[in-house]
């Protein structure tokens, strides 16, 4: 269905005006219309600019998830939130050349954006103190839904139950900040680690950046504020 219903708003998108006759929907229905037949609909109002950029994002990384993609020019976005596909050379690669097969050439990491969760302060270790408590809140959200990595359900359990978190081997902050899932410490480090992922993929033209589900909106404000003021003019070419 999900296919379909993408099959749809391509239509809609790219065509003046469009019908749909499909496994699950018929489109416009076969009902008289003002004294005549309606044979196709037009989207109102028009798309300003097309095509239509569309993003999706890359979880499971699967053959056919990318194929269907590529199908459509959809964009993919890597990591952050519940893209749990991660930001390996692997997922990279396998994009790059489901592009290729399908006759568009491009540098690793093109048609792609990878999202980070941020936290800048003066130091790493004090962005990793400050942030903690808001990681730990996004994880009890995630994990029960499948989206942290390698838990047991004694883990998942445990995570809610403060009498045993601490001791339930969870995954901490200070691992996402190693494994390149967060970016936290002062702004010249975080510079640094993004100029290592633009050269790890010269295809790469954006990246997404933001906080965790729980991050009271005051310190949201502040760290995109921050991120703008003294990271951001360093990518501006």
């Amino acid at each position: 269905m999900f296919e379909e219903q993408t099959e749809v708003l391509f239509k809609a998108f790219n065509e003046r005006s469009f019908s749909h006759h499909g496994e699950h929907y018929n489109i416009p229905p076969e009902v008289p219309y003002r004294g005549y037949d309606l044979k196709e609909i037009t989207l109102v109002p028009r798309p300003r600019t097309l095509p239509v950029e569309c993003w999706q994002p890359v979880v499971s990384a699967s053959q056919r998830a990318m194929d269907f993609m590529v199908k459509y020019g959809i964009k993919g976005i890597i990591g952050g939130g519940a893209a749990s596909g991660g930001t390996t050379d692997r997922v990279m690669e396998q994009w790059r050349d489901t592009l290729a097969q399908a006759g568009r050439e491009t540098e690793l990491g093109g048609d792609l954006t990878i999202g980070y969760t941020i936290h800048l302060a003066d130091t790493e270790e004090q962005a990793i103190k400050e942030a903690t408590l808001y990681f730990e809140e996004n994880m009890k959200m995630f994990a029960p839904l499948g989206f942290v990595r390698g838990l047991t359900s004694q883990q998942i359990s445990d995570l809610g139950d403060p009498s045993k978190a601490r001791s339930a081997g969870l995954p901490t902050l200070e691992q996402a900040v190693e494994s390149g899932a967060w970016l936290c410490g002062p702004p010249e480090s975080i510079i640094e680690k993004i100029q290592d992922v633009q050269e790890r993929y010269p295809g790469l033209e954006s990246i997404n950046v933001g906080s965790v589900i729980g991050t009271p909106q005051k310190v949201i404000l502040e760290q995109l504020e921050w991120f703008g003021k003294e990271v951001m003019p360093k990518f501006t070419g």
